[in-house]
């Protein structure tokens, strides 16, 4: 390798800065070129936390190509999300460098992209974290990656973190890929979002393998570059109305004065469909991204959204991390995020190239509860990990099938396995997962360092909402940024910037969508694969004569509208009570809107554990309603269903084989009409049909108050 000097290298670094962005005046920011120089010249490992915009895909990309120049291997570009991909591949082309991807949308491009590797014509190689212990590729490709790699680059750093506001299990896997690898081959991580405690533990992963420093401390070795995360184009404000209602309408009224386009951010899934919905049936350029939103749809919207073709996304944090529209005019939330570093990460979508960009919150009442899920849906519970390890033995046993040995529904347990496979108490391997045999213990103290750590997020996001103080110097206190001033900008400094006032229109608009009603529930088609293994006799699909029709539920336990009054019905604790006029005059209007092509004959309830009077009134009412028999409920059979609502698919079934009886009920020829309260996983709907298919029902047409999700 050919020797250069901190001089040469900034004389290439320059070149190469100069190229990716097309400015030949462009010059470093503070901080990139010792970036630089640290991977290059001295082959460092370093963190780089700097705010959006600042530039840290350069730094990666014009080292790689100074890396390049000197004969090293490609760097391995470690990258979360399918739309940061994308921008990022985009950005390598702009600069000269060649990259690709390895990820789960191009797999008929995975055999080209591995020739080009074995012929060096890759400079950067973009892969999920979850790739890295996907076994083929892990077996296969990676050693020899290990071998070559020029750099490794880990964006979005603080996902390494278990103390980071969007921590992934996957993410851990790089320690040991660290560690593997050569010590002179250098390691950046970078991130926008990380306080004092991410950035430590981060440098403590990257440190893995290192020479020793002098202190002996793991990750002293590591250069942190931390900057300034004041965004002095964004200007912040909050806006606290008092419902849904309220803030759709507001949405609606002043939708068309905020500036440029933008992202509408939401909490769930349900209110982003349903907040995209409203906003084009009246007229608004607008659309739903989400997690369940197909790909393909998902990269149409985001080119539509850079092109401004679109007024904004109406987006969960799908659309988050590393999106890149220099010029998006506004970023709005209906829904706090649960802490001020993971606000801080979405707002920061905005105003990165122009000098002034809105970002307003519109708090929620119903914020916490959904804070409070997805807390606790993220830590392993000790009794469902000991089952898991238990289950597994040296021989593989694929997902579906330990789904059908353990009673935990597929995407808690595939989370639950990543976890343990970070712990070494499992592994994935060609055909399924293993047992390891290492001793693994629940650390009960960590997680409670964690989730009391969440609580205290939480908590610091409602004292932002709250605070008459400067609200983008609340946010850099919260990410540990000393350089912390106020902004003079947001609706704290400068005063309020937004309009407060409410169209009535838009309010009998909003309140006219709220109360919309009536959510399609897809019948279930096909048995859980495994049911043999606890002697259900029945696989693959359900007969045409058995299966339930396509039901409907009043609202979703998410939704904005009807959502809020069924959660306060389901509410844990909350009495058995007979239906509210209200609820049932809405679930008429569910019936009559239903469009079913034959009518029901007569109206079946379900045997109810938990709420047998609401379910009792509800099956009663609309019998009276609609002036059909009612036949009474199902009998509960062999003692009755087992198990709790919900839970793993082989596990739901077999707590309901063979518990619900029609013996007792004339059922006419004809379709049916099964009410219920809460539908879930549906098999207790799909049992129950089958049961009334069975005595004599042409078709059954579940309905149910709420569907969970």
């Amino acid at each position: 390798m050919t020797s250069t000097t901190p001089a040469d290298t900034r004389t290439a670094a320059l070149a190469a800065l100069r190229e990716l962005v097309g400015r030949p005046d462009a010059d470093f920011h503070d901080g990139q070129f010792e970036a630089i120089e640290a991977l290059v010249g001295g082959r460092r490992r370093a963190l780089v936390v700097q705010r959006t915009g600042w530039g840290k895909s350069a730094v990666y990309f014009v080292a790689t190509s100074l890396l390049r120049a000197q004969g090293a291997g490609p760097t391995v570009l470690v990258s979360p999300l399918l739309a940061l991909m994308r921008d990022q591949i985009a950005a390598a082309e702009r600069a000269g460098v060649r990259a690709v991807a390895i990820n789960s949308t191009n797999a008929h491009e995975w055999a080209e992209v591995l020739a080009q590797l074995d012929r060096d014509e890759v400079d950067v190689l973009l892969v999920s974290p979850e790739r890295l212990n996907n076994p083929a590729f892990r077996e296969q490709q990676l050693p020899t990656l290990v071998r070559r790699i020029g750099m490794l680059v880990v964006d979005e750093a603080h996902c390494i973190s278990d103390w980071g506001h969007d921590f992934r299990p996957d993410y851990r896997r790089l320690r040991d890929l660290i560690e593997q690898m050569p010590a002179e081959v250098p390691v950046l991580a970078t991130t926008a979002t990380a306080n004092s405690r991410v950035v430590a533990d981060v440098a403590e992963q990257l440190g893995a393998g290192s020479a020793p420093s002098p202190s002996g401390e793991a990750g002293d070795g590591v250069l942190t570059i931390r900057g300034p995360l004041a965004r002095t184009s964004l200007r912040l404000g909050v806006l606290r109305l008092r419902d849904s209602a309220s803030r759709l309408a507001w949405l609606l009224s002043h939708i068309d004065d905020l500036p440029g386009s933008g992202i509408i951010y939401t909490l769930t899934v349900a209110a982003a469909v349903d907040t995209a919905r409203l906003l084009r049936e009246h007229g608004h350029e607008v659309r739903a991204y989400t997690g369940q939103t197909d790909t393909d749809e998902r990269t149409e919207s985001e080119g539509m959204l850079k092109r401004n073709e679109v007024k904004a996304l109406v987006a969960t944090s799908a659309l988050g991390m590393g999106f890149d529209k220099p010029d998006l005019g506004f970023v709005l939330h209906l829904g706090a995020p649960s802490s001020p570093v993971a606000y801080y990460q979405q707002v920061g979508r905005a105003g990165r190239a122009s000098e002034s960009a809105d970002v307003l919150l519109l708090p929620g009442v119903e914020d916490r509860d959904i804070w409070h899920y997805f807390a606790t849906a993220s830590m392993p519970d000790r009794e469902r990990a000991e089952r898991v390890i238990a289950a597994l033995g040296d021989q593989p046993i694929s997902t579906p099938a330990l789904e059908a040995m353990v009673d935990i529904r597929r995407t808690p347990l595939e989370l639950l396995l990543k976890v343990l496979d970070v712990d070494g108490a499992v592994r994935r391997v060609q055909g399924g997962w293993v047992a390891t045999g290492a001793p693994w213990t629940y650390d009960a103290e960590r997680y409670e360092r964690i989730a009391a750590e969440r609580r205290a997020e939480q908590q610091h996001m409602l004292d932002y909402e709250q605070t008459d103080g400067c609200r983008m110097e609340f946010l850099q206190r919260s990410l540990d940024d000393d350089t912390a001033a106020p902004c003079g900008r947001c609706d704290n400094c400068a005063g309020v910037w937004f309009p407060k006032e409410i169209g009535e229109s838009a309010t009998t608009q909003a309140a006219a969508s709220l109360d919309r009603v009536g959510v399609p529930i897809e019948p279930r088609r096909a048995w859980p694969t495994g049911a043999d293994r606890l002697d259900i006799p029945v696989k693959g699909r359900i007969a045409a004569g058995e299966q339930a029709g396509e039901g409907r539920a009043l609202a979703r336990l998410t939704d904005l509208g009807w959502g809020g009054t069924l959660r306060e019905l389901f509410a844990a604790g909350a009495p058995d009570a007979p239906a509210s006029p209200q609820v049932l005059a809405a679930c008429v209007r569910v019936l009559a809107d239903w469009g079913w092509s034959d009518r029901p004959v007569a109206v079946v309830g379900m045997p109810s554990r938990s709420r047998p009077l609401l379910v009792d009134s509800l099956a009663r009412g609309l019998a009276e309603i609609g002036r059909l028999p009612y036949l009474g409920a199902l009998e509960p059979l062999n003692g009755g269903p087992t198990g709790q609502p919900g839970g793993n698919s082989v596990f739901r079934l077999a707590g309901l084989w063979e518990r619900f009886s029609a013996e007792g009920l004339e059922v006419p020829e004809g379709p049916v009409l099964l009410v219920d309260d809460l539908a879930d996983s549906r098999w207790t709907l799909t049992v129950a049909a089958r049961t009334l298919r069975q005595a004599g029902a042409t078709d059954v047409l579940p309905f149910v108050l709420a569907l969970r999700g």
